[in-house]
C-alpha cells in the first residue's frame, strides 16, 4: 500500500517551508520512525519521519522546493522492503557469508541449478544468481551472463550521497585575471535574520552604552571549584552561567529592561527568560532559558551546552526558540573586543559580552594588569531611559566583579 509523505503542519506564524534535503533515494528500504527529509523554515528545521517501514516509492519534490503544510512530497510503499533487498546492488553480500560451502564454493537456493563453471564465477565475484536474469536454456545463466553483470557495476555510478543542509558554499580558487561570482539563493532562516535586523533598525531607537568589567574575581572562582563543580554537575563551569546570574539580578533592580513594547502598550514581565544567541553554520540563532531565575549554575550551563548542540544540529524547536524577555551574545567567543549588538525584537534590550584581554587597570592607586572585558547593552530608547541603562549595566559589572553578592542577592 502506497502512503503519502505529506508536510506536517507547521509552527505558528509559519505559512511555507522550504525541502532542505532527502536523507534517502527512491528505492531505498525505510524504518518507521526513520528521518526522510529536512524542512527548512525561517525559524526551525522540520524532520519528517517514517510512519511505516517499507521503501521510499518516489520523491515528488525536490530539495530547494517551497512547499506548504499538507503538500504531498513523496510516496512510502508500505511493506515492500523484502521486495527491493535484490534491487540494490550497492553492496552485495559475499556468498560465503550467506550459503555454506561445496566443493570449496559457497551454494545458495538460487545458485544450485547453475553449472559449476557459474557458481564458481558467482563465488569468485561475490554475486548471486537471483540478481542477474539470465539468457541460457530454462532462464539458467551463462558466464558471460555473469561477466557482463559484473562488468555494468562496475561501470555505474557511485550512488548519490544525501543532500547536506544548505550552508555557505566555500569559496573557489581563481585562475590569475579571473573575478569569479557565485550567486546562491538566501536559506529561511538566513533570509528571516536579514528580516528581522532590519525590523529592529527600523523600528526601534536603539542605542547602547558601554562599560568594562574586571573579571579577576570570577576567573579565580572558576579556577577553584572547576574539578568539584564538574565532578558535581557533569559540567564545566563557564563564564556564561555568572552573566545569566548577574543579568537576572539586574533586571529585578530595573524591570523596564526586562520589558517590551506592544502596540502602545508596555509589558513587564514577571518571568525571566532569557536568551542566548548561538552562530551555527546556518545562521545565529536565540534559543530561550525559560525561567532562569529558577536555574543554578549547573543548570544554566547544562542547559547552554545543551541547546547550542541541537541549534548546531538544526534540532531546536518552536518552543526552544520563542518567547524570551532578555538576550545575551557573546562575540568574544570569536576573539571581539567591542561591538554594537542589534536587538532581538520584540525584547527591549540585549547584552554583549566580548573577549578577555590582560590590559593595565588602575587597582587602589596602582597600576595592575587584570583581565578585562567590554560589556555592551543595546537597548530601545522608546522604553529604556539612559539612567536606567547605565545603573543596569553598572549592576551587572558590580555583581561580577564581586561574585558573593550573586549568591546574597544583594
Amino acid at each position: 500500500m502506497s502512503i503519502e509523505i505529506r508536510v506536517p503542519n507547521l509552527p505558528e506564524s509559519v505559512s511555507e517551508a522550504t525541502v532542505a534535503a532527502w536523507h534517502l533515494k527512491a528505492g531505498d528500504i525505510v524504518k518507521r520512525e526513520q528521518n526522510l527529509v529536512d524542512l527548512e523554515t525561517d525559524k526551525v528545521m522540520l524532520e519528517v519521519p517514517a510512519i511505516a517501514d517499507g521503501v521510499l516509492k518516489e520523491i515528488r519534490i525536490q530539495s530547494g522546493t517551497t512547499v506548504k503544510a499538507g503538500d504531498i512530497i513523496g510516496l512510502l510503499e508500505e511493506g515492500a522492503a523484502a521486495a527491493a533487498v535484490p534491487a540494490k546492488a550497492a553492496a552485495p553480500a559475499k556468498a560465503e557469508a550467506i550459503a555454506p560451502k561445496v566443493d570449496g564454493m559457497a551454494k545458495n537456493a538460487d545458485d544450485e541449478g547453475q553449472s559449476p563453471a557459474v557458481r564458481k564465477l558467482l563465488t569468485e565475484l561475490g554475486l548471486s544468481a537471483a540478481q542477474i536474469s539470465g539468457t541460457g536454456k530454462g532462464g539458467r545463466l551463462t558466464k558471460e551472463d555473469v561477466q557482463a553483470y559484473a562488468d555494468k557495476q562496475k561501470a555505474a555510478p557511485a550512488p548519490a550521497k544525501a543532500e547536506a543542509p544548505a550552508a555557505r558554499p566555500a569559496p573557489q580558487p581563481a585562475l590569475p585575471g579571473e573575478r569569479p561570482e557565485q550567486r546562491v539563493a538566501m536559506t529561511r532562516i538566513r533570509a528571516r535574520i536579514a528580516e528581522r535586523l532590519v525590523e529592529a533598525q527600523s523600528t526601534a531607537a536603539m542605542l547602547t552604552t558601554f562599560n568594562e568589567v574586571d573579571l579577576k574575581a570570577v576567573s579565580e572562582l572558576r579556577a577553584r571549584y572547576k574539578d568539584s563543580f564538574e565532578k558535581a554537575h557533569g559540567i564545566k563551569l563557564g563564564f556564561m552561567s555568572f552573566f545569566v546570574r548577574a543579568s537576572i539580578e539586574a533586571l529585578k533592580k530595573y524591570p523596564a529592561v526586562n520589558a517590551s513594547i506592544d502596540g502602545n502598550d508596555v509589558v513587564y514581565h514577571g518571568y525571566y527568560d532569557i536568551g542566548v544567541a548561538v552562530s551555527t553554520e546556518r545562521g545565529l540563532v536565540v534559543p530561550v532559558l525559560r525561567d532562569a531565575d529558577a536555574l543554578g549554575f549547573g543548570d544554566i550551563e547544562k542547559s547552554i551546552v545543551e541547546l547550542g548542540t541541537k541549534a548546531r544540529n538544526g534540532k531546536l524547536t518552536m518552543e526552544d526558540l520563542t518567547g524570551g524577555t532578555f538576550s545575551i551574545t557573546n562575540g568574544g567567543v570569536f576573539g571581539s573586543m567591542l561591538s554594537t549588538p542589534i536587538l532581538n525584537p520584540p525584547q527591549a534590550a540585549i547584552l554583549g559580552m566580548h573577549g578577555i584581554f590582560d590590559r593595565p587597570v588602575v587597582v587602589g592607586g596602582q597600576v595592575v594588569v587584570r583581565p578585562m572585558m567590554y560589556l555592551a547593552l543595546t537597548y530601545d530608547h522608546r522604553l529604556i531611559d539612559g539612567r536606567e541603562a547605565v545603573l543596569f549595566l553598572k549592576t551587572v559589572k558590580e555583581l561580577l566583579e564581586d561574585p558573593a553578592r550573586l549568591l546574597l542577592q544583594v
